[in-house]
């Protein structure tokens, strides 16, 4: 993912009322835009961010992420899927987003939404866009219409999207073998451990698995900490719909982060990773090397 940031356009295209500096990020007025017009923007990052003060008219964000060759799949392939993901600020007022496919509109975020996170995916050759439309106010001076967004190619291990994703069927069912071995090879995180605890965000239809880590394995970004005392542990995120329920063990947890929080991709029972490793290894199968002790 942070290569794919490393690709980032100049600027997102179109720029209103004076944009930010930060090439993956645009803020701007919609005091400057003509009433009834539509401004078109694009979004190229894998990350970013867009806030629009007096939201006026309508805004066109063209999706075009540039896919690095991390991104490419084994069998040398273009990414079958791109994803798209999208957590509003506490701060959306003043517009609706919409996605545009195929010429048709649905809606992603109302006006003043619960802060959770949509995602939906599109094959490479498809366009697709998202449409923010300014609601009607007497009053927009206080107004402000913001999200955060990421663009991911395909994650080569099925990963459990945010609870509110338009694309999340299946997210609850085990990993296969196949899965599970590509997990530990391009997941944003591995870490061996236990559940220490599960507890559930009705709001926001996801549950938060308590992690105690025996050891990391591999992690992009600082979300755990080795050694299994009390504090010394990490949270990880899956959707509510799944049932995730405390037990005992030690598992192999995979996932990815989404906007700064570790999400489950894979967490096979410790054992049976081993012996489908193992299997694997023995058959020359393996997509990479992996400690096993």
């Amino acid at each position: 993912m942070w290569a794919l940031r490393a690709l980032c356009l100049a600027g997102l295209g179109a720029a209103i009322g004076g944009a930010a500096a930060d090439p993956c990020s645009w803020r701007g007025s919609g005091l400057s835009q003509e009433a009834g017009s539509v401004e078109q923007l694009s979004l190229h990052c894998a990350e970013g961010s867009l806030e629009w003060l007096y939201p006026t008219g309508a805004l066109r964000l063209r999706l075009a992420p540039r896919l690095p060759p991390a991104a490419i799949t084994a069998a040398d392939r273009s990414p079958q899927h791109i994803t798209a993901c999208i957590k509003p600020s506490g701060t959306f007022w003043g517009a609706q987003l919409y996605l545009e496919r195929e010429g048709v509109l649905e809606l992603l975020l109302p006006e003043a939404p619960r802060p959770r996170v949509r995602c939906f995916s599109w094959p490479p050759r498809e366009k697709v866009a998202l449409f923010l439309q300014a609601t009607p106010h007497r009053d927009i001076s206080r107004r402000i219409a913001a999200f955060r967004y990421e663009l991911r190619g395909d994650w080569p291990a099925r990963p459990a999207l945010p609870a509110a994703s338009l694309t999340g069927e299946g997210a609850c069912r085990p990993c296969n073998d196949t899965e599970i071995l590509m997990a530990i090879c391009t997941s944003d995180f591995v870490i061996r451990g236990s559940i220490r605890s599960v507890s559930n965000d009705v709001e926001l239809q996801e549950s938060i698995i308590g992690v105690s880590t025996a050891r990391i394995h591999r992690q992009k970004f600082p979300l755990f900490q080795a050694g299994g005392q009390a504090g010394r542990a990490g949270s990880i995120r899956t959707p509510l719909r799944c049932g995730v329920k405390p037990g005992p063990g030690t598992f192999l947890f995979t996932g990815w982060l989404h906007f700064g929080e570790a999400w489950l991709s894979c967490a096979p029972r410790y054992r049976d990773f081993q012996s489908i490793y193992e299997a694997a290894r023995h058959a020359h199968q393996n997509p990479c090397e992996f400690p096993v002790d």
